[in-house]
Parts: structure tokens; sequence; C-alpha cells
């Protein structure tokens, strides 16, 4: 052994060649972690002093190749100053430098994933051979940053300005094929040829047959394009990157920024401007938020991994009822493996359902994602009957009948006593308390509530709702059944509204509020979507169906009346009232008509104005900032009441709900973290502010007993 450290090792093979072997003890994976950048450069040291190697193979021992940084790095690092984060990645560089300098072959067998940092230390080698397993990609931007060991600077030099921004600045994963086409790999191999091939390339290059000197003096020269191509590349180039990243994600233009300005330079100046650059952006609240973001996803996943592990065994499901939502579980569940019995009480709706199944599977084959086989053996997984006569071997049943409490109490009673003891049933309601369904079951802890949101097969998550009596059995095999889906479940306790209806409402009621002061609900939209919102709160709320809102608003003001109940009508009841239901009838804020893809565009309806104006003050102009505080101040003490009252379990679980579930702006990460970007105590006294508007505007206790702590919800 040449080496051994506790990430990298380094052992001389046959012929003069070594292998430097990634292989983080205690890990599961490979990542750049300090320790491993460290272990890097002594690796390289050592091989450098070892006159018996001639050529050298890079490999890893795990089944991923390395997975990039160590985000959980990441927060207390980007708390330095700029010159300090900047001198990090300097240093991280001059280890890669080292490792490239050596006047040896050096080839990258890449195994499996390697992305970031991984991908980085790939480029740094002379040649890349990928396994056809293998996926490559450069995902900083979608934590609000973008490569710092190097990516900007190698990448353009090894596949020309094009390639190189397309990968970057949009931050894809790439399947081994791709990466071979643009040239970041030098040859795809059969999984199990990987080694033989690596060591195959080296042995060609001692032979003379293939010059690795020029192969790396390539990435160590600046562009080669002339300097008038060179600016019209990238003038080109940024002009579609800002387009499709607009104003709210800085990363991906100031990575084109960053390889513009280095163009012209040797590959250690180069490196220089990527530092100063990637130093910049992980100042920035986008990247605080975004790497917050990551982090709390994988603490959700951790959570939900050890919640899961209490499941028993889901091999069958069934969903009652249906219908759009009921097709779109059975969609789900049948896609990601588990087989699904549909129930109705008639073939119309059962028609309905494998109808809505699929269109979605149609779409999925016309898009190249599925072939016809697939799409048949998909669609047999989805047993479609009117009786309960295979319901013998169902683990878990889902009901997705009409959102009324007789109804769906009188179904699930029925279907308790046609299936054995142990069966998980759960309530798709959005609204109706859990603990209340459960009054009409025998066995309540084999009960408890799975959320899905619409549409079933594009919304990430799933609520699963612990009733008062529901068992921990019960809540672990929804939790795995939802991860099974393909979901995102959070685990929430029971109220109304449960988490994110909860949080979303009082959101909505700023809006009725703003709307009964005399603003415009157009302009009130085009203010929340510059925020970052999909879409503002109207056009959400004729996206979700008014009278869908209003119903739910009335469970909202029931269960919390000393906040949601309301002393003036609100313009939904309005639109409602009305018969205006949004998109689902063609008209409720906005009319609707189909554009020339067949999908609803909304456009302006003076009809909406008549309505409301009898109901609302006269209409004045509200400025952006005052219309972002009324309407995110009540979402975000909601949020802070849900976790106050043990709704949700961490403020980790809390935002992702929110990002998952209703689309908040990923780059202000979770309505908690958008109070941590403001500041506990600056935020109560925004509270003060507008408390005389109602109590969903007063700070909640925890928040200012936090203020006078000066604690944040997150480190």
């Amino acid at each position: 052994m040449i080496y051994q450290g506790n990430a990298v090792s380094v052992q001389l093979l046959d012929d003069g060649i070594a292998e430097l072997k990634f292989d983080l003890q205690g890990e599961s994976v490979n990542k750049f972690n300090q320790e491993t950048v460290e272990d890097l450069g002594k690796a390289v040291d050592a091989i450098a002093g070892n006159n018996d190697i001639k050529g050298l193979i890079v490999t890893s021992g795990k089944g991923v190749f390395i997975v990039g940084a160590d985000i959980t790095e990441f927060t207390d690092m980007f708390k330095l100053p700029e010159d300090e984060i900047a001198g990090w990645c300097l240093k991280s560089n001059k280890v890669f430098n080292a490792f490239e300098d050596l006047d040896i072959p050096k080839v990258v067998a890449v195994n499996g994933i390697a992305l970031g940092g991984g991908l980085e230390m790939c480029l740094a080698a002379d040649f890349r051979v990928l396994s056809e397993k293998a996926q490559v990609g450069l995902p900083e931007v979608k934590l609000g940053l973008f490569p710092g060991f190097g990516g900007t600077v190698r990448l353009p030099r090894l596949v020309g300005v094009d390639n190189a921004v397309e990968w970057i600045a949009a931050g894809g994963q790439h399947r081994a094929d791709k990466a071979l086409k643009v040239g970041v790999a030098d040859a795809v191999v059969a999984h199990d040829k990987l080694n033989d091939a690596a060591i195959a390339l080296v042995k060609q290059c001692l032979e003379g047959k293939i010059d690795f000197r020029a192969k790396r003096q390539e990435k160590l020269e600046p562009l080669k394009l002339p300097p008038m191509e060179n600016m019209m590349a990238f003038q080109t180039c940024m002009a579609m990157v800002m387009g499709q990243a607009g104003k709210n994600y800085p990363a991906p233009v100031a990575a084109v920024k960053a390889m513009q300005t280095a163009a012209g330079m040797n590959r250690d100046q180069a490196l220089e401007v990527e530092a100063k650059g990637f130093a910049k952006i992980a100042k920035t609240p986008q990247a605080t938020a975004l790497v917050g973001l990551f982090l709390a996803d994988q603490a959700v996943k951790k959570v939900n991994g050890k919640t899961a592990k209490g499941a028993g065994e889901i091999n069958q499901a069934a969903v009652l009822g249906a219908g759009i939502m009921g097709g779109g579980i059975a969609f789900q569940s049948a896609l990601k493996g588990t087989p699904i019995i549909m129930k109705d009480i008639a073939d119309k709706a059962l028609d309905l359902g494998m109808n809505e199944a699929s269109k979605l599977l149609a779409k999925r084959v016309s898009k190249g994602k599925m072939d016809a086989a697939k799409m048949g053996k998909v669609l047999s997984a989805i047993r479609p009957t009117l009786n309960y006569g295979d319901f013998d071997d169902v683990n878990v049943i889902v009901e997705a009948v009409v959102e009324n409490q007789k109804i769906k109490q009188s179904v699930l009673a029925e279907t308790e006593g046609k299936v054995k003891e142990g069966t998980v049933l759960a309530s798709n309601t959005s609204t109706i308390s859990i603990t209340k369904l459960a009054e009409a079951l025998e066995r309540p802890q084999d009960f408890a509530g799975m959320h899905f949101f619409n549409p079933v097969h594009m919304m990430p998550l799933v609520e699963v709702i612990r009733g008062e009596k529901t068992s921990d059995e019960t809540v672990a095999s929804l939790v795995a059944y939802a991860q099974k889906m393909g979901k995102n479940p959070i685990v929430v306790n029971d109220c109304p509204g449960f988490l994110v209806n909860r949080v979303l409402f009082p959101y909505f009621g700023g809006f009725g509020m703003l709307m009964r002061d005399g603003a415009d609900f157009e302009a009130v939209d085009k203010v929340m979507q510059k925020f970052g919102w999909p879409m503002g709160p109207a056009y959400l709320m004729d996206v979700v169906g008014i009278d869908t809102g209003v119903h739910a608003a009335q469970v909202m003001a029931e269960g919390f009346p000393e906040r949601m109940q309301y002393d003036f009508k609100d313009v939904s009841t309005v639109m409602f009232e009305n018969e205006r239901y949004g998109q689902k009838n063609g008209v409720g804020f906005y009319r609707y008509e189909t554009d020339k893809k067949g999908k609803p565009k909304k456009v302006v309806d003076e009809k909406t104005w008549e309505l409301i104006k009898p109901h609302v003050a006269e209409t004045r102009e509200f400025d952006a900032e005052e219309i972002i505080a009324r309407m995110m101040i009540p979402m975000c003490t909601e949020t802070v009441r849900c976790l106050e009252d043990n709704i949700v379990g961490s403020a980790a679980e809390a935002d992702m709900a929110m990002i998952y579930g209703i689309g908040f702006p990923p780059f202000r990460g979770g309505p908690l973290r958008y109070i941590d970007s403001i500041g506990a105590k600056a935020f109560v006294e925004l509270c003060d502010k507008y408390a005389h508007l109602g109590g969903i505007y007063e700070a909640p206790q925890m928040l200012k007993d936090m203020a006078a702590k000066g604690e944040s919800f997150f480190a």
C-alpha cells in the first residue's frame, strides 16, 4: 500500500499502474468533505514521490463514485467573509491542481453517480471512462451556487462554451451516453469491464498511442475560440440563461459571467475568478435558503426512514372511489410497483378512474418516458371492481370518496367490516377531522389520514395525519406506502386543515382583507408572482376551485374562530354565490379560454369587478411591500402556531410541507426560513404593525419568545 487514509488509498497494481480509490470510512457514499480533500492531497503527494508509478486509475469503493461536496459543511462556512470562502475554494483547488499536474496518465473509472465536486474531480483527470450505469452532472445551481472546484474552468475547455453553459446553468444529471456525446466522457463501457477499460487506456498512453499531455494542456490554457466568437457565444448563452433563470435565481447567470471573465485566462488565473464568484454567490440569501432547503429535505427523509421501519407489509393496495383523485392514486401506486384495486359503486365511475390512469400513461408514452408494453403492465396492475371480493390480501386502503363526513364514515365502516384485522385504512380527506372519522370504526388504531394533493401524479407531498387513536404502526405503514409511491410524506397531528390547508387559508384570508380594503386582485397576483409564487392568490383559488376553497374556509372558521372567522363578506364567497368556481367551470376571478395546446388560459373578466364592487372599498393602489407583508404574515404566523401546537414535528418538516404542497418559493426556503431571513425580532415588529387587521396578523407567543432571546428556527 502506497497510501492509506480514512477516505483515500493508493496501491500499486501491475505494470507500474497504481489505483487511487475513494472509500470514505463510516459512510455509505463518498463525498468531498474537508477530510476527503485533505486525504486526497496526501495521496497525491505520495504518488508524486513514488517513481514506480507510471500511470494511475481512479476508482470508488462504493456503489457511487462521489456524490459531491458535503453540504452539511456549507452552513457554517458560508457565514465566513467572502475572502475566506474564496480561500477555501482555492485551497481545495490546490489539491485538484496537484492531481491534474501529476506527469503520468490519469484515467477516472466512474462506476455510478459523480455529481458536483465528484465530477469536478473527474474533470481534473486526463480521461474519463464511464460505466453504462454512471450518471454525472454539476447541480450546484440547485443550491443557489455554481461549481467551485474548477468546474467553470475545466468544463468549457473540454466541451465548449455552449455545452458547458447548458450543463452548469441547468444543473442537470446526465446519463453516460449523453456525457460521451458532449465530450465529458471519453468512453462508456459495460459496468463489469470498467476498471479493465481504464487500465487499458492508461496502457495506450504509456505506449505512446495517445498523447495524454496534449489532452491535459487544453485545460491549462485559455479557451481556443477567437475573441469575437468567444464574446458572441457567451452573449447568446447569457441571454438564454437570464430568460430561463429569472431574477430570483442569480447563480446560473453568475456562473456564465465567471466563465466569460475567465475565458482568456490560464487555469490558475481562471480558478481565482471562479473562487471569487463562488464566494460572492455563496453569500446570497438564495444560496442560504436553497442550501437550507436541501438540508431540510435530507432531515425529513431521515425522519421518514426512521418512521417507516415500523411499517407492516405493503404488497397490495386498494382505493375506494374512482374519481379524478381515486384514478390518480391508482395510477401512481401501479406506476411505482404496488398493485391496486380500485373500487366504486358504479361502472361509470370505474370507467372514469381507468380513463384517468390511461390518459396519464398515454402521455408518458407520447413523451418517450415509457413504452406501450410498460403501459400495459401498469394498467393491468389496476383492478377495477364493484365489490369487496378481492380485498382479502389488501394491506392498505385509501378512501377517496366525496368530501362529506357522513358518507366517508359510512364507507369506512363498511370497508372495515370486509377486511382482516390489521389492514390499514386511510382517508384522503383534505378538511375532515381524522379523529371524528375514526368514531365510526371498531379499530381506530388502524386508521389515519393520507391527504394527497391534486394532481396526484405531479404533487410530491402526502400528509399522513395521526388521529387521537392512530397507532404508530399505522403511521409507519402509510409513510412507507407514500414513499413506495414516490411521494414525500410529512406526518402531522389532527386539527382543522391539518398542516398545509391550516397554513394556506390565513394567506387567503390576507388576500380577502386586501380586497376588502380596495386592492386590485390582478395587481396582488402580479406582486406575489414576482415575489416567487407560481401564481398569485386569485389565480390559485381559481385553480384549486372556489367552491372547494369556500368549503374549506368554513371548516377553518369553525376550527379557529378567533382568527379565521371574518366580519366581512369575502370576495371568494361572492364568486361562489355567482357560481364562478374557477377553471373547473371556465370562470372565477378570471375567465378561462383554451389555448393552442388545449390548456386553460386566463383572461381578465370585467364582470368580476361588477360582482365584487358592492362588497369592497374603492379601488386604490397598494405598494408591493404592503401587499407582501399582508399576504405573508398570516401564512408565516400560522406555520409557527402549527409548530407551537405540535401539529408538525420540526421546522424542517413544516417548511418542506409548504415547498412540496403549495409551491412556496424554493429560493425563500419555506415560511420559517423566510422569518429567519427577516429576523424574529423584525418579524414580530411587522406583525405588530398590522395586528389591528385581526388575529391572523398577531405574533404567536413562540415567536415573541424567540425574538426576545435572539433565536432562529435554523442554525
